[in-house]
Formats: structure tokens, C-alpha cells, sequence
């Protein structure tokens, strides 16, 4: 019932706003085996999303907008799409050199050493993330899931904590783009990603730093709206190389 606390480990409380969650997340998915393995000899299809054009910055070292790297946004308050002709198309990159191959003859290339990068609308503490289609046919994830899911193929999705919700099975049960008589936006379904390897922020201290991460709060005013609050906890040596990168 009791259990005594282990104050041995250095902790930081550390506030990351939306864009600084992002780049932190980016940065850790540059880093994971699945990902650097497909580099070198598979295929990696990078889909849009604003997290995924920070991916999409550190895999590529290219300056990319990521406002425009997404097709739907939630954008002045009402659930939104990117304007066709403004949209950037997702890059396709084959034993890590970008392909100007289409997302469907990459995908019917695809095997179990490929990865698909999706973002998410939004994730739960159980690591369960999902998407939002306004598109009748499902949009990306109706594209990709059933040749990712068939062939085994790795699904990784970064999704920053500030889209954190009770349950992804729940929420899913509640939409749909028929059942709403009445919608800020477009009407919308939220699609389970089941199988995804989630890197939040969570995940991002371990894979960068060791360290060892609690959502402990979220929320800010006047510029940090968004914002997640964590307690980080690890070596002095891993905490303060940490502390300096995200004070930079």
C-alpha cells in the first residue's frame, strides 16, 4: 500500500508549447530503428500533418512549411482542410533518397521493413491514437491501413500530448460524419489507428535522453496555449542535456 519515493534522480519541470512538442517528438521518430533501418533500404512514406512536416524537416535536413504539410487542421476555431493548391504532397522517400513515386505505387511496394508515418487528432494514456477523416472514404488512413495492417508493414505515429482524450475507443463510437446534425467545420469521423508505435513527448525524453517523463499538466495562456507540463526525471548528465536543448 505504501512505497517510498526515490529521490536519488534529478527532475525538471519542463513546459513545452504545441511547436517546441513537435520539434522534441520530430526529432526522437528521426531516431528510432524502424525508421532508420527503412532509410537505408526500405521505403518510408511520410504523411501529412504538422508533426510530420517537423519528421519530415529532421529526416530530410529540408526547410519545409509545415503549415501547409497536412491536409485536415483545426483552424480558427472550426475543423478545417488545407486549400488543395496549397497543400504540400506527402514525401515518398526510397532507401532515403525522396521519389517522386506516388503514395499508391509506394504502397503496393510496401513490406514488413517499410513504415507509414501518420499523424494523429488524438491519443489516450493507454497509447491508443486516432485520426480525423472528413473524407467519405476515410482519407489517408483509408488509403494505407489495410496494406500497412496485411503486410505488417510499421505504422509510427507522433502525436504531441495536448491531443490527449480518455479514450480513443470511445471518442471513435461518438463520430462519425453522418451522425452530426450540426458541426464547427467539416463533419468528421475519428479512425482508430490500432497497431501504431505512439512517440509523444513521453517517449521522445526516453528515446533523446533517457529520461524518464509525467504529464503532470496542460494549458497555458497568451502564447502557450497547447502547452504540456512534464515532470522529467533521470542521471544529472542526461537532465541537463536535455534542459539545454529544450532552453535553446
Amino acid at each position: 500500500m505504501f512505497y517510498e519515493r526515490d529521490d536519488r534522480l534529478i527532475r525538471a519541470a519542463v513546459v513545452l508549447r504545441p511547436e517546441e512538442s513537435k520539434k522534441l517528438i520530430a526529432k526522437a521518430a528521426a531516431q528510432i530503428e524502424e525508421i532508420k533501418n527503412a532509410l537505408k533500404s526500405g521505403i518510408v512514406i511520410i504523411a501529412g500533418g504538422t508533426t510530420n512536416g517537423y519528421v519530415a524537416r529532421e529526416i530530410t535536413g529540408r526547410e519545409i512549411d509545415v503549415f501547409r504539410y497536412t491536409a485536415g487542421r483545426i483552424y480558427q476555431g472550426k475543423l478545417d482542410a488545407t486549400p488543395e493548391d496549397q497543400r504540400l504532397k506527402p514525401i515518398i522517400l526510397v532507401k532515403g533518397e525522396i521519389s517522386e513515386i506516388s503514395t499508391k505505387e509506394a504502397l503496393e511496394k510496401f513490406s514488413a521493413d517499410d513504415v507509414f508515418i501518420k499523424g494523429a487528432n488524438a491519443v489516450d494514456a493507454e497509447g491508443n491514437a486516432g485520426a480525423l477523416a472528413a473524407n467519405p472514404e476515410g482519407g489517408t488512413v483509408g488509403i494505407f491501413w489495410a496494406i500497412v495492417a496485411a503486410r505488417g508493414a510499421n505504422l509510427i505515429c507522433p502525436v504531441g500530448l495536448e491531443k490527449l482524450i480518455p479514450s480513443v475507443e470511445e471518442a471513435c463510437r461518438e463520430t462519425g460524419q453522418d451522425r452530426f446534425s450540426f458541426s464547427m467545420g467539416h463533419k468528421v469521423g475519428l479512425l482508430p489507428l490500432p497497431g501504431a508505435k505512439v512517440i509523444t513527448e513521453i517517449q521522445a525524453m526516453e528515446i533523446l535522453y533517457g529520461l524518464e517523463a509525467t504529464h503532470i499538466a496542460s494549458g497555458g495562456i497568451l502564447g502557450s496555449e497547447g502547452a504540456v507540463v512534464l515532470s522529467v526525471k533521470g542521471e544529472m548528465k542526461a537532465v541537463q542535456k536535455m534542459w539545454d536543448d529544450v532552453n535553446r
